[in-house]
């Protein structure tokens, strides 16, 4: 008897356990880095990293993000150090700051509840909030140096045709 009593209590003191921290008063601190380069890409590659303090000096804190309507978990990296990363089309990513939304698990899972219910995500209230700032990316001259080549040696073959049959007439 005392030992299946003793298995539970065991049992519930490992999922205590296991459960990650609830964060209060959360203060974020962040970089971020982008693709810059897009001459030998298709996708532009957004990171945000960021370190997490909480008033009540919680640790481990579950996270999930939420930017332009997908969500996907944080990474922790470190001792609340933490990591977010997604890509979009190069066609498609703009430059700019991304707002990325920060939920910890109890706000995942109001937000998925108001996703499959049908109501606004909007309404519900992010742990905290980061910016990821995105400069742009750099496609190439708008004007191909090939091209260019090409038509400065036509313009300057006009030249010296239109001269000599000047000279010469």
């Amino acid at each position: 008897m005392y030992q299946k009593l003793a298995k539970i209590v065991a049992f519930l003191a490992l999922i205590g356990c296991s459960c990650a921290a609830i964060c209060t008063g959360p203060s974020v601190k962040s970089t971020s880095f982008t693709t810059t380069d897009g001459k030998i890409v298709s996708q532009v590659a957004f990171i945000g990293e960021f370190t997490l303090k909480c008033s009540n000096n919680a640790e481990k804190v579950a996270l999930f993000a939420e930017v332009d309507g997908k969500v996907t978990p944080v990474v922790r990296v470190g001792d609340n150090q933490y990591q977010i990363s997604w890509s979009e089309d190069l066609k498609k990513a703009s430059s700019g700051d991304h707002n990325v939304n920060l939920y910890d698990e109890e706000g995942y899972a109001a937000y998925r509840k108001a996703q499959r219910s049908g109501e606004s995500t909007s309404s519900v209230k992010p742990l905290t909030k980061l910016s990821v700032y995105h400069s742009g990316t750099y496609k190439g001259a708008w004007i191909k140096s090939e091209l260019l080549a090409t038509i400065l040696i036509t313009g300057a073959a006009y030249v010296a045709f239109s001269t000599r049959n000047k000279l010469i007439s």
